[in-house]
């Protein structure tokens, strides 16, 4: 059912708990929703739509609220199909609805749906009048799509800030974080940020400066909660997340095929723990998801990866993880690495360069010729006390 968030704006997005990978990579464990909204007033303006395969029952939502109103408007934030893909449905249903965009957004729409009448470019700043509700549009490229853009009710302080704000998880029966266990979320959040939005601090930065100026009661994001009564929390894990502003603690993420990296990881998570680190996420690379690995490494400043050489190479899991923090550009991380080899150690070297082209801070590393021996221990206590004495300033020894 839709859900009315004031006296004029209402919640017509949907929940999907049937998809298990969004965008065919990422898992869904606990569903996610696709949010759209509705706005009566003079003019009627829906803003979003959502994913194709529930465009019945989405539409079925607007029909009830519009109650033979047609629709004036049809706003999009996002071209992403996950947000677009009802776009045609609309347009069947409601063949005068004139389309709203930026010059981007218009070219997507004609380049996946083939529509090109009927639109209305917008540029930054521009204006609308829907009544007594004036929208604003920010553009915002490059959170995360080129096109992005946000829209902003003057009249209510509502900003409809497309997929920024949002998480993963469905919405179980409220809309409003005010209904909601927001705990749940949080998490969900960073995992979403890191794997969707995590290459693009700088527009994200951007985007934030734009939006400081104005007075904002409301966040309609595409994806979770409608944001009231926790914005000043959501803004603020932006702001950190976009600055890459780890908190202090520290990630092990291992490949190991018969063991020994495994237990290098078990040896030098229980040093750091000794010299003081309490926040310390150990992922075994073979078992652990990396959208999972990836939040950790965004959530945390200290990062340890551990791996075998494997064909003269990185073991191929630490080399996926390796492969994606470089498309994230993620920024100021202690780092360390350790590893092991039988005949020709590479891994160590590949990982060292991976610190010196991220310009990590490199606190050392280990290497163990096959196994590890007890009198090369040590040699793994100094890195977890040099990583320790960057994150909580332990004395070094």
């Amino acid at each position: 059912m839709a859900k009315k968030l004031n006296n004029d704006i209402f919640y017509v997005g949907v929940n999907d708990r049937k998809t298990h990978l969004f965008e065919n990579m990422l898992p869904l464990p606990y569903g996610v929703s696709y949010n759209s909204y509705l706005i009566l007033d003079e003019k009627t303006a829906l803003i979003d739509t959502v994913e194709i395969s529930f465009s019945e029952q989405y539409i079925a939502k607007i029909a009830s609220i519009l109650n033979g109103r047609k629709l004036d408007y049809l706003i999009i934030n996002h071209m992403e199909p996950d947000h677009s893909g009802s776009i045609k449905m609309i347009r069947r249903e409601y063949p005068e609805v004139q389309i709203i965009g930026n010059a981007k957004t218009l070219g997507m729409i004609e380049g996946f749906y083939s529509i090109n009448d009927s639109v209305c470019e917008i540029k930054d700043n521009d204006t609308l009048t829907l009544g007594k509700h004036e929208l604003q549009f920010f553009l915002t490229p490059m959170v995360h799509w080129p096109e992005t853009m946000m829209s902003y009710d003057k009249t209510t302080c509502t900003l409809f800030s497309g997929d920024a704000f949002g998480t993963f998880r469905a919405l179980n029966g409220g809309v409003l974080d005010s209904e909601l266990v927001t705990d749940l979320y949080w998490d969900e959040m960073i995992r979403y940020y890191a794997n969707i939005v995590g290459k693009y601090g700088v527009p994200v930065q951007k985007a934030l400066q734009k939006l400081a100026g104005i007075k904002i009661d409301m966040i309609c994001s595409t994806h979770g909660p409608v944001w009231t009564e926790k914005i000043t929390g959501v803004v603020s894990m932006y702001q950190k997340l976009s600055s890459y502003e780890g908190e202090n603690g520290v990630v092990i993420a291992y490949g190991s095929m018969y063991g020994n990296t495994e237990q290098m990881a078990e040896i030098v998570a229980s040093y750091l723990s000794e010299a003081g680190v309490k926040n310390i996420v150990i992922h075994n690379l073979s078992k652990s998801d990396p959208s999972y690995v990836l939040a950790d490494i965004f959530k945390y400043k200290g990062l340890l990866i551990g791996s075998p050489t494997y064909s003269n190479e990185l073991y191929p899991k630490a080399a996926d993880l390796v492969t994606k923090i470089k498309t994230r550009g993620i920024k100021n991380r202690v780092f360390g690495c350790f590893g092991s080899f039988t005949w020709a150690g590479v891994a160590i070297k590949e990982l060292t360069e991976l610190a010196n082209q991220m310009q990590w801070e490199m606190c050392g590393s280990f290497e163990a010729k096959m196994s590890i021996k007890p009198n090369q221990h040590e040699e793994l206590k100094q890195l977890a006390i040099e990583i320790a004495a960057k994150l909580v300033g332990v004395t070094k020894r």
